[in-house]
């Protein structure tokens, strides 16, 4: 079950990006992939590049898009449908409705923290402590910067969120540092 949540979600946020990408105007997959990047949704959304052009050619066949123009190896053009339109509208509202936890690998390691020895674990928390408090930072000077390339200004919003999540896991490391070190973890 567990599997299936994880693609349908991977899946989702595809057809979302994909389709919203073309909402403005028919492109290629290259099109596609560069607006995308431009969002970086590569460090959000869980969203691997190569799928864009998968995603297409299945979507087409769905009806929810239409080859504008025909091409090779990722050439072809395409367009959004009105059935298209309709699916991105309807998966952008559930996104916002629905509430779904988020998945991290971390949870994973985190659920077997005891068969580390202490010394381990607070490697591994300091470490992390490290690469969250950059991340943190590094958000906090970007706000704002997406407008050189004129990207919507509610993309910061984006950013915000994934600043915020960064900042609850430091404090959360930095709390779980002191467990560990009290011998209260694990």
């Amino acid at each position: 079950m567990l599997k299936f949540v994880l693609k349908f979600d991977c899946m989702s946020s595809t057809r979302i990006l994909i389709l919203g990408a073309l909402l403005d105007e028919p492109m290629n997959g290259y099109g596609v992939r560069r607006r995308l990047e431009t969002m970086n949704v590569d460090r959000w959304a869980n969203v691997a590049f190569g799928s864009i052009y998968h995603g297409l050619a299945k979507m087409a066949d769905e009806g929810l898009l239409e080859v504008v123009e025909a091409g090779k190896g990722g050439k072809g053009v395409y367009a959004i449908t009105d059935v298209g339109r309709a699916e991105f509208h309807r998966l952008l509202l559930h996104a916002w409705h629905e509430v779904r936890p988020i998945i991290d690998p971390f949870q994973v390691a985190l659920t077997f923290m005891d068969r580390l020895e202490k010394q381990e674990i607070l490697d591994a928390l300091y470490g992390r402590m490290r690469q969250l408090t950059t991340s943190v930072e590094t958000f906090g000077h970007i706000f704002g910067s997406k407008q050189r390339f004129f990207t919507p200004r509610h993309v910061d919003e984006n950013l915000r969120l994934t600043q915020a999540m960064l900042q609850t896991q430091l404090d959360w490391v930095e709390q779980a540092i002191g467990r560990v070190e009290a011998d209260e973890l694990p």
